[in-house]
């Protein structure tokens, strides 16, 4: 009788029949923060049984730090004001994953219910799906990162202070076969690590700077693409610690070379008939109604849901004209300098691609705004502005097609944002923002290298 495949998990009894038939004594379990960061632990198989009916407790506070474990002194979820109790988890059976470096071992995923659910991320993006649902949709997604590789440890980084860092190779080497032949053993390995996780990798390239690779995940059902996006950026990490490397996903880590983005590729079908929402053969650039009312909503919200593309004040580094991230909400046909790329096709292969994310934005929240914003558009009829022609960098654009400039700007934007709260509810608006204004703060502590190297002497 062959055992049962990681993969062909989907009911509790599939959980628990695959653990005995491995005889695995403990599993790892995993949940993604409001950063975006993938926390977990190994739990032991009779809790993980018994979780698998009635949830598990994990303490709130992972709802309530930073990415630096600092506690959040301005949000109403949880503090010290509330003595940090726990938070219940619900395990997903169907999440279920071979780990390829730890033999026989398995990892499930899990997402925060009860009050803790209204700001947990994945949790999000599923009601904004459910809300697709109710509209007649179901949508379809893919992500694409760009991602640095060092000849670095997390002890060597340390002990460099962050600078005169050894990228993976030198130069400017965009779509390389030299690179990608000579360094094939890592391709080879991500590629299998990819395969085996089941976050498949369509593409894989190295980009425009020293070290810096680009990877496009396959295309799947918007919940379980982000799900893929979450275990690709935490795996390729790991993979690349795992062999003395480091790979990061901030937005960009030099001021020499272009940032890492995070775009997002997005399409509707309609869930009676599985045909395409965005297509239409009839129309220009087989752009249908519907995907024009998509497009329009997400081009007017996008400077209110900034903060959920650009989490971090680093992203606000790489929103600069010319390195190829765009600067304010427009759209266009197949083009690359806009923040929204319209690409026209056949009822396959019709979609947009969200440009203006970063690699170091969180999977679920990212999309999540994405796909809210398109059906706010539709629930409204809205009506996109003209497409931009030629170079949108080289172009004047109306002051509300303006972009917050810094982190602190987008949090009030998206704080003030009455669709936001509409589409998200309160608890997740209030929280989110407070936690980027928090973000904020924390930068303004510091006294940077620029600062000192400016006014140390001469003023």
């Amino acid at each position: 009788m062959s055992r049962l495949q990681a993969r062909k998990v989907q009911s509790h009894e599939d959980a628990r029949c695959i653990v005995e038939e491995r005889g695995l004594s403990h599993v790892k379990v995993g949940m993604v923060d409001i950063d975006g960061v993938m926390l977990g632990k190994y739990m032991h198989r009779d809790k993980f049984f018994h979780a698998l009916e009635e949830g598990f407790a994990f303490c709130n506070v992972v709802l309530g730090w930073d990415s630096k474990d600092e506690l959040y002194d301005n949000v109403s979820y949880t503090g010290w004001h509330t003595g940090y109790p726990d938070a219940t988890l619900r395990i997903l059976p169907a999440s279920c994953r071979d780990v390829p470096a730890e033999g026989d071992m398995l990892l499930f995923l899990a997402e925060f219910e009860g009050p803790a659910e209204a700001i947990c991320p994945r949790g999000l993006l599923r009601r904004v799906l459910a809300r697709a649902e109710t509209m007649g949709f179901t949508a379809r997604a893919a992500l694409e990162y760009e991602f640095f590789v060092f000849q670095e440890t997390p002890e060597s980084i340390r002990k460099k202070g962050f600078r005169h860092l050894k990228p993976l190779t030198p130069d400017m080497m965009g779509y390389s076969m030299l690179r990608s032949s000579v360094h094939g053993e890592l391709y080879h390995d991500l590629l299998a690590l990819a395969e085996a996780m089941d976050f498949p990798i369509e593409g894989l390239h190295t980009e425009t700077g020293p070290g810096v690779l680009e990877a496009a995940i396959g295309v799947d059902e918007a919940l379980a693409a982000a799900d893929k996006g979450v275990l690709f950026k935490s795996f390729t990490k790991v993979w690349a610690q795992r062999r003395g490397l480091m790979a990061t996903f901030m937005a960009k880590w030099s001021p020499d070379y272009p940032g890492q983005s995070g775009h997002i590729h997005l399409s509707l079908n309609h869930t009676d008939s599985g045909e395409s929402a965005f297509f239409a053969a009839d129309k220009p650039h087989g752009m249908s109604d519907l995907q024009r009312h998509f497009v329009a909503g997400q081009q007017q919200l996008m400077p209110e849901l900034l903060a959920m593309f650009a989490p971090t004040i680093n992203s606000y580094t790489r929103l600069i004209p010319g390195f190829w991230a765009p600067t304010d909400a427009t759209w266009g046909i197949e083009n690359r300098t806009t923040a929204l790329r319209v690409i026209p096709g056949s009822a396959k292969s019709q979609r947009v691609e969200y440009r203006l994310g970063s690699a170091d934005a969180n999977p679920y929240l990212a999309m999540a705004a994405a796909i809210a914003s398109g059906l706010y558009g539709i629930e409204h009829r809205l009506e996109p502005e003209a497409p931009i022609e030629g170079n949108a960098y080289a172009l004047e654009h109306p002051e509300h097609q303006a972009l917050p400039r810094t982190l602190w700007d987008a949090a009030q934007r998206l704080k003030a944002s009455g669709p936001a709260r509409e589409l998200f509810g309160d608890a997740f608006v209030d929280h989110f923002a407070a936690t980027r204004e928090w973000e904020e703060r924390q930068f303004r502590r510091h006294i940077t290298d620029w600062e000192l190297d400016r006014y140390f002497e001469i003023i």
